[in-house]
């Protein structure tokens, strides 16, 4: 079902059992990639009106708890999209069946056209149910040391091997080979999120959604503003 959500300009433009993140936890970091330039699409994607990081209730509390168990360990999530309005989903599609040779940054083995039919970006997301988040880890203190070649640049995280939205199998969770390193960190995090009530899409490993979410046959296109 499509949920088109418009409200009053005096009321809360969040429909009800949404939360914009910071306002459950701030101390997690947010780089929303698609209200910039940054991302596969070298443009603001269709919706994204502020880089702001929006969730179901339930998905940001259980974010929430993950946080607090990493940060024990001076660690700290970092996200870079959460719930993706419908019109964007559909900006995406459009802009892949256009076409085109690889992205060397974004997806280096793919041709544009073939990025739905490979799985990297779908017709329908998790994302517009409100409780799909994209996620990696970084050290509190700043001192990371990722410097991937594919995906988007400028992450600041931990080594993952591949940066967030690298089209491309070795950014499947369990890609072998992988190094050391990157493959540890791949399992911090699944393990992490796993122990908070996320699933991973094996594709990505930086694609979670909470496993008990509240509308999974729901798909929202309300705008993300900064309210």
């Amino acid at each position: 079902m499509f949920v088109s959500t418009c409200s009053p300009a005096d009321a809360d433009p969040l429909p009800a059992g949404f939360v914009r993140l910071a306002d459950v936890d701030p101390s997690i970091r947010q780089d929303i990639r698609y209200a910039g330039l940054e991302n596969f699409l070298h443009r603001k994607a269709d919706g994204y009106d502020a880089p702001i990081c929006i969730l179901t209730k339930q998905a940001a509390h259980a974010l929430s708890g993950v946080q607090k168990a990493l940060a024990a360990d001076g660690l700290t999530l970092v996200v870079f999209d959460c719930y993706r309005p419908a019109r964007a989903v559909a900006d995406m599609g459009k802009w892949t069946r256009e076409g085109g040779p690889p992205d060397p940054q974004w997806y280096p083995q793919v041709q544009r056209g073939d990025l739905i039919a490979k799985g990297y970006i779908g017709e329908l997301s998790t994302h517009s149910r409100g409780s799909t988040v994209d996620v990696a880890i970084a050290r509190s203190d700043g001192k990371n040391k990722s410097s991937a070649a594919c995906g988007a640049p400028g992450a600041g995280t931990l080594d993952f091997g591949t940066s967030f939205d690298c089209f491309d199998p070795a950014s499947e969770t369990v890609h072998r080979p992988l190094a050391a390193e990157a493959a540890a960190n791949r399992k911090r995090l699944l393990d992490a999120m796993r122990a908070g009530g996320f699933k991973n899409y094996a594709r990505e490993w930086w694609h979670y959604t909470l496993r008990d979410e509240p509308f999974p046959k729901l798909r929202f296109d309300f705008p993300i503003t900064a309210g």
